[in-house]
């Protein structure tokens, strides 16, 4: 399984009526608690002063990861940035 961070700001219009926009964050938790007990979303952490958040990916791959991402209800709305992880020396088994 492939290791990711994915990063994402969110990008809501302004003149988005409130209870489109409530709806839309129902959907979005929704399906992220879906991603996450699937384990696609391993961690994920919220940026103070952005309405933005850092996760801890898992996914067999870049295109699968990329399904995933798409499917949240907020995808039109967010900048997102992955950055695909390597192991690192010190995290191998046999140190």
């Amino acid at each position: 399984m492939a290791e990711y961070l994915v990063q994402m700001q969110v990008n809501i219009p302004p003149e988005m009526p409130p209870e489109r926009l409530e709806e839309l964050r129902a959907r979005e938790k929704r399906r992220g608690l879906q991603l996450r007990t699937e384990g696609t979303i391993q961690r994920v952490w919220r940026v103070p002063g952005r309405v933005a958040n850092i996760g801890y990916w898992q996914a067999p791959d870049a295109t699968v990861l990329h399904e995933k991402i798409s499917s949240l209800p907020m995808f039109p709305w967010l900048d997102v940035t992955v950055t695909a992880l390597a192991q690192h020396y010190l995290e191998a088994e046999d140190r």
